[in-house]
């Protein structure tokens, strides 16, 4: 490929499709059963539209923000997914990335990265949990992320156990044997780029969860970590309230749609809450963030940071995003579709097609500053917000 650098997150998750493996590629697409949330979490910014001015504009324009105590040169914020067998230099290339590019990163519990490794490239670096395992374990977890440098927590309860999917699934080894290596050998082979990628390295993807090891312990398979946190106790409100209590810092709650939960993880003391349905990996038919944000953000947003996570794929978005009350947004799969393509420089392209996505739409709106922007200039079609939780 003469060019490596892509104009669009499109262009790099097309270039994602044809350089990953086809069940590496379709672990990485969103949706659960029919994918309606999936879709509308696109669909909702499609929607919707902006309130432009022709004169008066101004070229120089102040994106910078801060979330959890923490400066962001742009209100983008790296969220936690696992990213298992997309590039060997995985969530250590997307933590330089995000350093280079002045912001902060969200390391899941089933990342292929340990925090250490990561925490030493990002000083801003925020630990994501699921309620799994017992209370020990988890304040174990806590413990160790605090040691490495974690600067905030978040506590992720959007991930239902909706696994079935009408496109069907992809077939994902527990770990890369001889027999794995087999079933996968004729899409691996069809892929020689990716194969090569891993090669140089030595090493195959072993498809391990580093952060939900325990002491002195080897670390489990990611199936091995997804079984304990599925045997895992439902948390309760009061087990989310007697997790935070265990944190002094920053601590997120990721997963809410509907105000009467908002309210609750603000009386917990939470710090911030994201609206999100874990990219539609959730209870299908839940509302894509957009569409809750505003009442969500009118209900608590004097109280707590309100984040949007879900369906960004262009700057514009993250302008809709925080036109209609989120401080910052989340991105996951944007930076996924940038890491396959061109590895730590593919995340560096696709936070900085964002970058210039948020400027000019500023600049269109006759806009200064982010913390200017406000819900007179973004325009809905009726029926398009949803209030869920308000009575």
């Amino acid at each position: 490929m003469a060019n490596k650098w892509f104009e669009t997150v499109a262009i790099a998750q097309a270039r994602a499709k044809k350089r990953l493996p086809k069940s590496v590629y379709g672990a990485l697409i969103a949706g659960s059963e029919k994918g309606l949330s999936s879709s509308d979490n696109t669909l909702a910014f499609d929607q919707l539209g902006f309130a432009p001015h022709i004169a008066g504009l101004t070229r120089d324009h102040d994106l910078a923000t801060s979330v959890m105590g923490q400066p962001l040169s742009m209100p983008v914020i790296i969220s936690p997914t696992g990213v298992q067998a997309v590039h060997p230099d995985g969530e250590i290339a997307i933590a330089r990335a995000a350093a280079n590019r002045g912001l902060s990163m969200g390391l899941s519990s089933f990342a292929s990265k340990s925090i250490e490794e990561v925490a030493a490239v990002n000083n801003q670096v925020f630990f994501q949990m699921y309620w799994s395992g017992d209370r020990d374990t988890m304040v174990q977890r806590l413990e160790r992320a605090k040691a490495a440098g974690a600067k905030g927590i978040i506590v992720t309860l959007d991930w239902s156990f909706s696994n079935g999917r009408d496109w069907g699934s992809p077939w994902i080894p527990e770990k890369v044997n001889l027999k794995a290596a087999v079933k996968l050998a004729p899409e691996v082979l069809a892929r020689p780029r990716w194969l090569a990628t891993f090669a140089k390295t030595l090493h195959l993807p072993d498809l391990s969860a580093p952060n939900m090891a325990h002491p002195g312990q080897k670390a489990p398979t990611f199936f091995g970590a997804y079984y304990e946190w599925m045997q895992s106790d439902l948390p309760s409100w009061d087990d989310v309230a007697w997790l935070r209590a265990q944190w002094d810092g920053a601590f997120m709650v990721k997963g809410i749609c509907r105000v009467d939960d908002a309210k609750r993880v603000v009386d917990l003391g939470a710090t911030t809450l994201s609206v999100s349905n874990h990219g539609g990996n959730n209870l299908d038919g839940t509302p894509a963030p957009i569409r809750s944000l505003p009442t969500i953000a009118d209900a608590v947003g004097d109280q707590i940071e309100v984040i949007l996570d879900g369906g960004i794929r262009r700057g514009s978005d993250v302008v809709k995003a925080v036109a209609l009350g989120a401080k910052a947004v989340m991105i996951g799969r944007a930076y996924l579709w940038g890491l396959a393509a061109n590895g730590q420089a593919g995340v560096e392209n696709v936070l900085d097609v964002l970058r210039g996505g948020i400027d000019s739409t500023l600049m269109g709106l006759g806009k200064s500053s982010i913390h200017d922007l406000n819900r007179d200039d973004v325009v809905a079609p009726d029926g398009f917000f949803r209030q869920l939780g308000t009575k």
